[in-house]
């Protein structure tokens, strides 16, 4: 197979698991949220960490069409640059910043849920928080590799970058292509790094005041019903723990690609070939982790740990053997 079709093999692995993250979010979404008041604790959790979210992204949107911006005019002309490395910064700031929210829309589903489930038993609240916790993971590289994918099937014919050859400002239009693909990463490191720190000050805000108020002046514990910080609390930790980190794995998940494809690019006079592995090692990883999320099951008493580690090992042990 050569390196023009291999190229559609990775925008493809990312809508397996997009198709595998929204199948799921429905899949959670029919299961049972418990009682009443289990629903419109969850639903105000729900509305909270969506209002944080909108109120964060547009602020963010201001940042990265600035950004953006920046990089077009410094980018006109100049060894392996192009001006269309704005379009990566917006691209890769747009997938990590959904990938957040994806991640966060379905948390505040699965967690409820979770909990409804557990009254049943074990086996049903892990599926419940597992199966949520994929949605997250599967958006993540989804989107990832959708995002490069997308840009590098545009940006390779673009630039004539099927071959090694040396472009007008001395790079090879290959490692023009790759440092482009750079923007993408620049954009998803931006999100990650407002996300994080927005989400982690709220959270500890949210915290903080949860204990000194609740437990401190008033004597209420800080998850107890009645304390009105508890709402913000647990907003706070889905905010921090999902959309942050979310992000914060999407933005490393990315560099580490684009590193791996920068060394691929520079060596051998750059073939294509090489810039496309680990795009194409990443997209294996997925099919097989997709598959591997049905074989996370554990029995009643049972130890979760035990089916997590033998969801984990198995999928690294057939991606050693067969990717």
């Amino acid at each position: 197979m050569d390196a023009q079709t291999l190229m559609y093999l990775i925008p493809a692995a990312g809508l397996v698991a997009l198709g595998y993250a929204f199948a799921t979010t429905g899949w959670i979404g029919k299961q049972d949220a418990g009682n009443s008041t289990m629903k419109t604790i969850a639903d105000q959790i729900s509305k909270g960490a969506m209002a944080f979210l909108a109120a964060e992204y547009k602020v963010l949107a201001i940042f990265v069409l600035l950004v953006a911006g920046g990089l077009v005019l410094l980018n006109q002309t100049g060894e392996g640059g192009s001006p269309l490395i704005g379009v990566a910064f917006i691209v890769g700031a747009v997938a990590s910043g959904f990938a957040g929210f994806l991640g966060m829309r379905v948390a505040t589903q699965a967690n409820v849920r979770t909990a409804a489930a557990a009254r049943i038993g074990l086996p049903p609240a892990l599926k419940v928080a597992f199966r949520g916790g994929a949605v997250m993971g599967m958006s993540v590289v989804g989107l990832a590799l959708l995002g490069l994918g997308g840009l590098l099937l545009w940006f390779v014919p673009q630039f004539d970058a099927f071959e090694g050859v040396e472009g007008p400002g001395g790079a090879t239009n290959l490692e023009t292509v790759v440092n482009l693909l750079a923007g993408f990463s620049m954009g998803a490191s931006s999100i990650a790094l407002f996300a994080r720190v927005g989400g982690g000050i709220y959270t500890k805000a949210a915290d903080v005041g949860a204990d000194l108020v609740g437990k401190v002046e008033s004597g209420i514990p800080e998850d107890h019903p009645l304390n009105p910080a508890t709402i913000a609390d647990n907003v706070g930790d889905n905010v921090g723990d999902v959309a942050g980190m979310g992000a914060d794995l999407f933005e490393s998940y990315v560099a580490s690609i684009i590193g791996a494809m920068i060394l691929g690019a520079t060596a051998v006079s750059g073939r294509l070939e090489l810039v496309l592995i680990p795009l194409l090692i990443a997209a294996a990883g997925i099919v097989i982790s997709v598959l591997a999320t049905y074989t996370v099951k554990v029995k009643e008493g049972g130890n979760p740990q035990l089916a997590l580690d033998g969801g984990s090992f198995g999928a690294a042990a057939v991606m050693h053997r067969y990717g």
